[in-house]
């Protein structure tokens, strides 16, 4: 176990989508868990994990959820688990940027399919 300390200056850190910041806070094959960052008027691809579950916790902002066909918003200090097999993507539908922490369980390398392009 590591006893290593991680913030996002020391984490490893990539650009996804239209300008969106993430942060690899962790990334085991058991667990995986990402602090993002989106800018206003953005969001991601619709899509779906075979194998995990993903916690999002937002910390900043207001997020839109698009889970299958229901769109849910979930705002500051409040988070929501989607579950395996669900078409699902957050949107910053706002006029702010959107911060939040993404828990996966287990990791979601090589468990995306992206059903738009």
């Amino acid at each position: 176990m590591s006893d290593q300390i991680i913030d996002k200056q020391t984490a490893e850190h990539y650009l996804w989508g239209e300008n969106c910041d993430s942060w690899i806070l962790t990334d085991t094959a058991g667990l995986s868990i990402k602090q993002e960052s989106m800018p206003p008027s953005t969001r991601e691809k619709l899509h779906f994990h075979t194998e995990a579950q993903q916690f999002f916790f937002i910390l900043n902002g207001t997020a839109t959820f698009y889970l299958e066909e229901n769109k849910t918003i979930v705002t500051e200090q409040k988070g929501i688990l989607v579950q395996p097999k669900t078409k699902h993507y957050i949107a910053n539908e706002t006029s702010g940027q959107l911060e939040f922490l993404v828990i996966s369980q287990p990791t979601t390398n090589n468990d995306r399919t992206t059903i738009e392009e």
